[in-house]
């Protein structure tokens, strides 16, 4: 049985030359491969690329890949799928509001951020973590995207979205004393949203890169940001990744799935969901002016 990398290679290759008219051949840690695009920029859906553009310039934040300036044009990447599923919402609160209230029904609307309805890659407006660097989506712990909801009680939540796509990982220890250092001390707090026998337990991606987020979204939370009070998790992870969602790779972590696996260690594990893009993305379809959005990610993804 082919994996699920393999098969969305092969799918979108073939759809390659007709939706991005660009012949694939483009470099990824310097070779050429036919699922890279030539023009990077063309990975990005044109409803949304020019804005995108300028939301990364003007905000700093640094590119998945090779060219920390630029676009990659690996048409498997998950923050470009990100994007292309997230951005058309960011100034949409119908849109956005759609999508919170399918995830919980106490939301009563999306209400904006900084200057949009999502953020993208993002760190906390300090250094929570107390990491070497806080740059946004590099080197530091970043958050794909970040919603907040107003709730039915007139309270805001955090909603912190990891998008995901044909990542899968091996079960490899990325335990290092510089890195207990920094996150142990949270991890073991007294009031941590991480509940473990073992803070090394973690140290295996994915749930490495989860202990991080739920982190920064606890401190967050503790400083008020965006006047939320509380805060969510969501993994967006497509059905058909069956490697990712069913691999437990931390031999300290019980549990049949990553899901069920993570949810143990968190003191709420109702505070933890996994999505599929599909499910979550198929409220705006409802909205106005979504034809075009729905028409590009149902035929690109």
């Amino acid at each position: 049985m082919k994996i699920y990398r393999d098969t969305e290679k092969e799918r979108i290759i073939a759809m390659r030359d007709t939706l991005f008219r660009d012949e694939g051949g483009g470099y990824y840690k310097g070779k050429a491969y036919p699922f890279v695009l030539k023009n990077p920029r063309l990975n990005l859906w044109d409803g949304i690329r020019e804005d995108v553009f300028q939301y990364f310039e003007s905000n700093q934040v640094a590119w998945w890949g090779e060219g920390k300036n630029q676009v990659t044009g690996h048409l498997l990447s998950s923050q470009v799928a990100c994007l292309n599923n997230l951005y058309p919402m960011r100034q949409r609160q119908d849109m956005a509001t759609a999508v919170l209230r399918s995830v919980r029904d106490d939301i009563a609307c999306a209400i904006k951020l900084d200057s949009g309805f999502l953020e993208f890659e993002v760190v906390g407006k300090e250094n929570y973590l107390g990491e070497k660097s806080h740059t946004r989506g590099i080197h530091s712990t970043s958050i794909d995207a970040v919603m907040v909801g107003k709730k039915k009680d007139g309270a805001n939540i955090l909603v912190m979205i990891e998008w995901k796509y044909t990542e899968e990982y091996p079960s490899k220890d990325l335990y290092i004393p510089a890195r207990a250092a920094i996150y142990d001390k949270l991890i073991t707090a007294q009031y941590s949203p991480i509940r473990v026998a073992h803070a090394s337990d973690l140290y295996y991606e994915p749930f490495y890169q989860l202990m991080r987020q739920t982190l920064l979204g606890w401190m967050m939370v503790r400083n008020r940001e965006y006047g939320c009070d509380e805060y969510m998790h969501l993994h967006v992870i497509p059905q058909g990744n069956h490697k990712l969602q069913e691999s437990v790779t931390s031999p300290g972590l019980a549990g049949e799935t990553m899901c069920e696996a993570w949810q143990k260690c968190l003191v709420r594990p109702e505070k933890y969901q996994v999505v599929t893009p599909k499910g979550f993305i198929c409220p705006i379809s409802k909205c106005r002016d979504s034809a075009s959005t729905m028409a590009y990610l149902s035929k690109r993804y």
